[in-house]
C-alpha cells in the first residue's frame, strides 16, 4: 500500500471539473468502513482478460444485502470496452466505452433498464489536451438536461466551471466553478456553486508515509456555520493502511486496512461522536475484498 502520491504537472492535461478536488475527497471518503456493517467484493480475471466482479453489501443491520455482479470485456488494441451489470434489485447496468474515438476523445455509453422500462441511456463525451480539458453529459432518451463542464490549467493553476442547462424550459439549472492550484505534494482548492455552497480544501502528501487534508464548508442558504473536516492517512508498512477523520461538531471515524495476503484485504472501520459518547450513533463496519 506504501506509495507516493506525485504527479508530474507540467506534462499532464489539467484534470476534468470533478476532479479538481480529487486529492482532498479521495483522502476525505475512500477506505471508510463504517457505512456498511458488511461488504464484501469479489474480483477475477480470465486469461482472454474478461474480469468478472460480484459485490455485496449490508446497508443496514439486520437489513437485507444487497448484491450485484459485473462482467468487464476490453479490447485494448481497438480501444473499445463492454461492461454488464446485475444487480439484485432488478437493475441491468450497460455501458460501452470508447478510448479512441480520436486523439484526446473518449465517450461512453451507460444505460440503466428495469423489467418495466429503460431508466436512461446517458451519453459522455471527453476532450483532453495538455491545457484544456472538457466534458458533456446528456440522457439521449429523456433530453432533460445537458451537463457540460471545462477545465484550463498553467503552470499547476487550474479552474474550472460546470453548467447543467435544462432543456424543457430553456434556463440554467445550476452551475458551479472551481479554482485551485496544483503541485506534485500538495493542492488547495475554492470551490462555490449557486446553491450558495462554498468551500476550500487542502491536501499535502508529506512523505510516502503520511498524508494530511483540512476541508472547510459553508452553506449559507441553509446556516452561517461553517462546517470543518480534517483527515489524516498513515502507512504503517508496505501493507496496511490507518486513516483518521474528524469533523467540528465531534464526529470521529477511524478505519484500518489489512492486506492479509497478495490479493486478499480485510478493512474495518467505525464512527461515533465523541461529545455524544452516550448516544447510540456509533456504527461498525468491515469488508472483505478479494482479486485473481
Amino acid at each position: 500500500m506504501r506509495q507516493e502520491n506525485r504527479r508530474d504537472i507540467s506534462t499532464m492535461a489539467p484534470p476534468f471539473f470533478h476532479d479538481i478536488p480529487r486529492d482532498i475527497n479521495g483522502l476525505l471518503n475512500r477506505d471508510f468502513f463504517h457505512t456498511s456493517p458488511l461488504s464484501l467484493n469479489v474480483s477475477t480475471t480470465t486469461q482472454n482478460g474478461v474480469n468478472f466482479t460480484l459485490k455485496g453489501k449490508q446497508v443496514t443491520k439486520d437489513g437485507p444485502i444487497q448484491t450485484s455482479v459485473e462482467g468487464r470485456f476490453c479490447d485494448r488494441k481497438e480501444g473499445v470496452s463492454l461492461s454488464q451489470g446485475w444487480s439484485n434489485r432488478s437493475k441491468l447496468n450497460t455501458r460501452l466505452e470508447f478510448s479512441k474515438i480520436a486523439p484526446g476523445w473518449k465517450g461512453d455509453v451507460n444505460a440503466c433498464l428495469t423489467p418495466q422500462a429503460i431508466k436512461n441511456a446517458k451519453l459522455n463525451l471527453s476532450y483532453a489536451q495538455q491545457s484544456f480539458s472538457a466534458r458533456s453529459s446528456m440522457d439521449i432518451l429523456q433530453l432533460k438536461d445537458f451537463v457540460g463542464s471545462i477545465s484550463l490549467g498553467r503552470d499547476g493553476f487550474v479552474g474550472g466551471t460546470e453548467i447543467a442547462y435544462d432543456i424543457p424550459s430553456g434556463s440554467l439549472a445550476r452551475y458551479a466553478m472551481s479554482l485551485g492550484y496544483l503541485a506534485r505534494d500538495y493542492s488547495f482548492v475554492l470551490s462555490t456553486n449557486n446553491r450558495q455552497c462554498a468551500s476550500a480544501s487542502f491536501f499535502h502528501n508529506i512523505n510516502r508515509y503520511l498524508q494530511v487534508g483540512a476541508k472547510a464548508t459553508v452553506q449559507s442558504k441553509t446556516s452561517s456555520n461553517m462546517n470543518i473536516e480534517f483527515v489524516t492517512r498513515y502507512l504503517p508498512d508496505s501493507s496496511s493502511q490507518v486513516k483518521a477523520k474528524i469533523t467540528d461538531s465531534g464526529l470521529t471515524t477511524l478505519s484500518y486496512k489489512q492486506s492479509l495476503r497478495k490479493d486478499i484485504s480485510l478493512g474495518v472501520g467505525m464512527s461515533f461522536n465523541v461529545l455524544q459518547l452516550a448516544e447510540p450513533v456509533h456504527k461498525f463496519g468491515w469488508a472483505l475484498s478479494f482479486s485473481a
